[in-house]
């Protein structure tokens, strides 16, 4: 890429695509066009059609997705599928028909089988079932891989994929209906805090920030412990209880986004389609693992941001909620051989996002 190129970031005010923008611009790239949301929805394809002919982008970094939790997961599963097949077969499509130079696709660590072996190497991809609970969004992304893969083999594009392992950070998505276990746990234990200080005025501003199911920092102390308690954050014999799904045994990867936004630019930067299936006799998981390839337990990392956040009530796992997949652990010695390797260690990124969210 050149500093002039007309670049498309899908998803550019989302967790993932935000970072990207400020990687790219810290590196002096500054030509960008976007599809912000509501105004375009990139799930219609005639919007995408036109957007692309008019804009005719060089370059497309795909991160735009409809992404959740285990809760959001498996309660809209149909939406999980269907928002993200159209929004990539839209930008994929029309990156082929507008002679796009270069596409990055982002899926997901849990396109994987939920009983795979550890780490997870990307030829284990469709070698067993899924995990129950988020297989509408894996077989999205899996469609998105398998598109790039089938495009590039017939057309001779140059799409590639990325698999990114779990991520946090600057612009994270704290509605804990929605969000991914870090940021809720971050935001449960900073309620949890502000109960137990009997900071009121730091509970009202947290929910004007994020509404709960409509409740906001307008509503009465009742109305706001009810809605609090739905989501596990409760008090009880005069102690502040946090309840969390599962046993708290399950293990997960994390990664730093802005790291991962490195990791994309560079890629974008170096390394072509060609460079990926050197050796093969047939195109298949030409996808990029990306992650630190270390894991912590869902205790452990419970323990760190309640110490993080400085919460002193008690956990309490519900162990008749789902646990979800046991391991998701990236192996990532093909993005090693590539030349890229996370930068950001894990306590000093969970105090700078804790720092950030706290403001």
């Amino acid at each position: 890429m050149k500093k002039e190129s007309n670049i498309y970031i899908a998803g550019h005010t989302g967790l993932v695509g935000s970072s990207i923008l400020r990687n790219l611009k810290s590196k002096a790239y500054n030509n960008f066009v976007f599809t912000p949301f509501p105004e375009y929805d990139i799930r219609n394809q005639n919007l995408v059609k036109e957007f692309f002919e008019r804009e005719k982008p060089e370059y497309v970094f795909l991160a735009a997705a409809k992404v959740g939790g285990i809760i959001a997961n498996n309660t809209y599963r149909a939406e999980f599928i269907y928002d993200n097949i159209q929004i990539q077969n839209n930008i994929i499509h029309q990156s082929y028909v507008n002679g796009v130079k270069k596409l990055l696709f982002l899926g997901s660590s849990c396109i994987y089988p939920k009983n795979a072996s550890q780490p997870l190497k990307e030829e284990y991809l469709l070698t067993s079932e899924l995990e129950y609970t988020n297989e509408p969004y894996a077989i999205a992304k899996i469609s998105g891989i398998k598109m790039c893969e089938a495009y590039n083999y017939q057309y001779g594009t140059n799409f590639i994929s990325v698999m990114p392992t779990n991520l946090y950070g600057y612009n994270d998505n704290y509605d804990l209906e929605k969000s991914h276990v870090l940021p809720a746990l971050i935001r449960k234990m900073h309620i949890g805090k502000c109960i137990e200080n009997n900071d009121w005025e730091s509970i009202r501003k947290d929910l004007n920030k994020n509404p709960i199911e409509r409740i906001d920092g307008n509503a009465s102390k009742e109305e706001i412990l009810n809605i609090l308690q739905k989501y596990g954050i409760q008090v009880a014999n005069r102690k502040t209880e946090i309840t969390l799904w599962g046993t708290g045994k399950p293990r997960r990867e994390f990664l730093y986004v802005d790291d991962l936004a490195d990791a994309c630019v560079f890629l974008m930067e170096n390394i072509n389609f060609k460079d990926l299936i050197k050796d093969k006799e047939i195109i298949i998981n030409t996808h990029i693992n990306i992650g630190t390839g270390i894991d912590i337990s869902i205790k452990e990392l419970s323990e760190t941001i309640k110490k993080i956040v400085e919460f002193k009530g008690e956990i309490i796992w519900d162990k008749t909620k789902p646990d979800g997949t046991y391991q998701k652990l990236l192996d990532v010695s093909k993005l090693k051989s590539l030349g890229w390797k996370y930068k950001i260690d894990f306590i000093e990124g969970l105090n700078n996002i804790y720092k950030e969210y706290s403001v």
